[in-house]
Order: C-alpha cells, then structure tokens, then sequence
C-alpha cells in the first residue's frame, strides 16, 4: 500500500522531491534511489519520519526493526515516538555478541542479515523499516529473523518502492510505502 493513496497529502511532493535517482549506480541499468538527499531537507525528512509515526503510532507496535543502515536513519525516531524499542539487523560480523542469521537473494548477489539473540520477545509486534523496497529479499530476510525469535511481524515500510509493488505483501506481510521512484 502506499501512503496518501486515501487522501492527497502534500507532504508526499515534497519527500519524493528531495530523493534523487543516480543512473547505473551499482549495476548498469539500475537506477538507484537515493535518500540521503532527502536528509538534506530537513522539512521533507521530518515529514517522512513523522508520516510513519501517524501510520504506527496506534498500532501496539512494540518493535522497530531497522535493517542496516538506511533503516538505521528511520527506525530509532520512529520507536521512540511510538514508544517502541528500536532492534538492529546488521550485515555480518557487526553485531557483537550472540546472533541469528539469515541470508537472501539480491539484484545483484546475496547478501545475508543478522540480529542479536533475545533482541525480541515471543509476541511481540514488529514493524521492519528500511529505506526502499525492490525485490523485496532483504525485507523477507528481515522477517524471517523476527518471526524465528517468536516476534508477529505485522507490516514492513519503505521509505521509497517500485510502482509494480503497490499493494503487495512479502511473506505474507503488507508493505507500507511512503512514495514511488521518479526517474
């Protein structure tokens, strides 16, 4: 689902705005989404961050799972203005300590996501966070990790997703999604 579908907000302009697309970054062909322009917009990051507090807050989400490191920058404000803890899935070898993993599929290789043991409870509410959605692997990965620790993912959200995935669900999760790529 993407967010402003059942109503016009304005803030969805102004966050797409700030988000740039660099041609062939990574691979040839890519065209790669990158947020850290909208950091650069201190009005249309707050929107962001504040569109996924509005959507979250009655919810009785307990977790916030942010998956390195974009889902880094999100995550930690949104759990706090929900009063939620903020949960760390890592690329490997980041986390010290005890640790589950699970690896996925990429665009352009695999990769493979980490969490510490008894980060989450069995019952907990999760929403995962990160900064776009694709293929939707990394995500996928994600809830695989919360759900092996006993926690109910309720709902992953992105900052930016593909327009063939509105409406979608990954593992049986909806995707919330704040706006489409502008090429």
């Amino acid at each position: 689902m993407f967010a402003g579908e059942e109503k016009d907000d304005p803030r969805l302009e102004e966050i797409s705005s700030a988000i740039r697309t660099v041609p062939h970054f990574k691979k040839p062909g890519l065209m790669f989404q990158d947020i850290t322009t909208l950091l650069l917009h201190p009005k249309a990051f707050k929107h962001s961050v504040d569109m996924f507090i509005d959507h979250y807050r009655d919810m009785n989400i307990s977790v916030v799972a942010g998956i390195e490191a974009r889902g880094f920058i999100f995550g930690p404000s949104i759990a706090l203005a929900i009063g939620a803890k903020f949960v760390a899935l890592c690329k490997p070898n980041i986390l010290p300590g005890a640790v589950i993993s699970e690896s996925y599929a990429l665009e352009y290789g695999t990769d493979c996501l980490e969490m510490h043991v008894g980060a989450v409870e069995p019952g907990e509410r999760a929403v995962v966070i990160d900064d776009l959605v694709a293929t939707g692997g990394t995500l996928c990965a994600a809830i695989k990790l919360l759900e092996r620790e006993g926690a109910e993912v309720v709902e992953c959200a992105c900052v930016v997703g593909l327009p063939e995935l509105k409406g979608c669900t990954l593992s049986g999760k909806p995707v919330y999604i704040l706006v489409e790529p502008h090429y």
